[in-house]
């Protein structure tokens, strides 16, 4: 097993490879932590560690965190990232596009934080954050399989809190609403434009902005806040 990291903290952000979760990996780094990332490919932020593995894969998820543990330290901070879209009406939706989206988003997570929670439990420490969605609780038309997965991940952390919390262990989700990405720039300037009119802040967050949500929860400042779901969607899903 490797010695911890000089900066005492190894964290793990799964996706880093670009959009939300490469915000999130950059941060980490900036801040001076040891940073790997288990993800699919594509090209990584300097100074992450890469691990490929697929999400839906248990076997391939635990030599990865093993291979993890080995070479840079046990991770003392899980980010949950990973995720994917499939979009299409509930009536047109077929089992394949629910399901998959299914595997990744939530089942992918549970297999990542429960290898990742191992550790945390023998050093009565550690931090999880899950990366959900506005639309987890607010709903959005064609993504019944994408918001019902993101609404899953509120009850994952709650029930995380509730049995490893004696053991110093918080699980948060945080909940972005429209953020710049080549997803959303990809979007017609008309939609947009919509978009932005349905949100109070009369704009989409940065991916930076998400990041710092989710490098405080990963903080010594954040050890009394867990279960909690914290928005970052400019007011969008108030009350949700």
């Amino acid at each position: 097993m490797a010695e911890q990291a000089a900066s005492g903290r190894v964290v793990v952000v799964t996706g880093a490879a670009r959009g939300i979760g490469r915000s999130i990996a950059e941060r980490f780094v900036a801040a001076g932590d040891t940073v790997a990332t288990i993800f699919r490919g594509g090209e990584l932020p300097e100074g992450v560690h890469g691990f490929v593995a697929d999400v839906t894969d248990s076997e391939a998820v635990d030599a990865a965190f093993g291979e993890i543990e080995s070479q840079l330290g046990a991770p003392t901070v899980l980010v949950a990232n990973a995720g994917m879209t499939r979009d299409q009406l509930l009536m047109r939706m077929s089992d394949e596009e629910f399901e998959q989206v299914v595997d990744v988003n939530l089942t992918g997570t549970f297999r990542c934080v429960r290898r990742a929670s191992k550790p945390m439990i023998r050093a009565r420490s550690g931090r999880i954050v899950l990366i959900g969605s506005v639309v987890g609780l607010y709903g959005g038309p064609g993504q019944v399989n994408y918001s019902s997965t993101k609404a899953a991940l509120v009850g994952m952390a709650r029930s995380i809190t509730r049995e490893l919390g004696g053991r110093g262990i918080t699980a948060n989700v945080v909940a972005p609403g429209f953020v710049e990405t080549d997803m959303t720039a990809a979007l017609p300037e008309g939609t947009q434009k919509k978009y932005r009119e349905s949100i109070p802040a009369g704009r989409f967050a940065t991916p930076d902005e998400v990041a710092g949500v989710v490098e405080f929860l990963a903080s010594d400042a954040a050890g009394y806040v867990s279960g909690a779901v914290v928005p970052v969607d400019g007011g969008l899903g108030m009350g949700h």
